[in-house]
């Protein structure tokens, strides 16, 4: 279902304050049993997952079934409705920037602030996507191309149904061009929050400040810190989970205001004295390294 396209490179922005790193256990609800043979094991138990799933079908329909549950766990976080064009004639209010206005409940609208408009709520699945997208990543070779793709096709699905549902896309041209802009920027979110793995809190809060905030300058850096330490205690938990229990479409997010005692604690950096920088001594006088 979706149309293919190279991401657009990311703008470099400055870096913002850095997140505490999460010394707490993970949650009581994930089970984590240590294996003698770890390789061996985890493929047994996740094709052994996948075999009572499925029956007589073959992986692809257990991917595509499982897959759409976990979307949904995705989709529910940022979920709204628009009542007025569910009426007949009704029309959908606006807000400033001329993006549909909805009515949402939850975390991310009502204590973080959001706007209740399509492209936050494709923001916010994204980001949860993205959670189960690098947990995908640690099946086996020959399964995890199935889980990735259904995925993202359960996303178009639902992105298009919006489209015609809320938002008066009635002509399926008009709606194949948005799902193409959509792909460009999943494409944009996986690139962003694989190098705020890589490189850090600082570049994980830019990454979050641009897509899921739009780059407004006057966000809280407290909110954008409670969605870092989400995202990394979430990472923890998911891999930490059997892949069987993945595969069993066990999943359930809770929401980043659960971190608000990490991201009050002060970071262990900042009782360190500075330290001066050693000097090396050079033919022409001192210089400092």
């Amino acid at each position: 279902m979706w149309l293919h396209a190279k991401a657009e490179p990311n703008k470099t922005y400055s870096p913002a304050p850095v997140i505490p790193p999460s010394s707490d256990p993970p949650s009581k609800n994930v089970r984590f049993e240590p294996e003698k043979n770890p390789d061996a094991s985890k493929l047994a138990g996740f094709a052994n997952q996948v075999r009572q799933r499925a029956g007589a079908a073959t992986e692809t329909y257990v991917a595509y079934g499982v897959t759409e549950n976990l979307f949904k766990e995705c989709s529910r976080q940022a979920e709204y409705t628009i009542p007025q064009v569910l009426e007949k004639g009704g029309v959908a209010p606006k807000t400033e920037a001329g993006e549909d206005l909805g009515v949402g409940t939850g975390w991310w609208y009502e204590d973080l602030g959001l706007t209740p408009t399509f492209n936050t709520w494709a923001q916010i699945s994204f980001l949860h996507m993205y959670l189960l997208t690098v947990r995908f990543r640690y099946f086996p070779p020959d399964h995890a191309p199935a889980w990735h793709q259904h995925l993202l096709d359960h996303f178009s699905y639902a992105a298009e149904d919006r489209m015609a549902t809320y938002h008066g896309m009635v002509a399926r041209g008009t709606r194949n061009k948005y799902l193409k802009d959509l792909f460009i920027q999943w494409r944009g979110v996986l690139a962003a929050y694989d190098e705020g793995l890589i490189r850090g809190d600082a570049v994980m809060a830019a990454a979050v400040w641009r897509n899921v905030f739009k780059g407004d300058e006057n966000v809280d850096a407290e909110k954008l810190a409670l969605i870092v330490a989400f995202i990394r205690k979430s990472l923890r938990s998911l891999d930490r989970m059997p892949d069987e229990e993945i595969a069993g479409g066990r999943v359930k997010f809770g929401n980043p205001g659960s971190e608000k005692a990490l991201v009050a604690e002060d970071s262990r950096l900042l009782n360190e004295p500075f330290k001066e920088e050693p000097k090396v001594e050079e033919a022409g006088g001192v210089q400092t390294a």
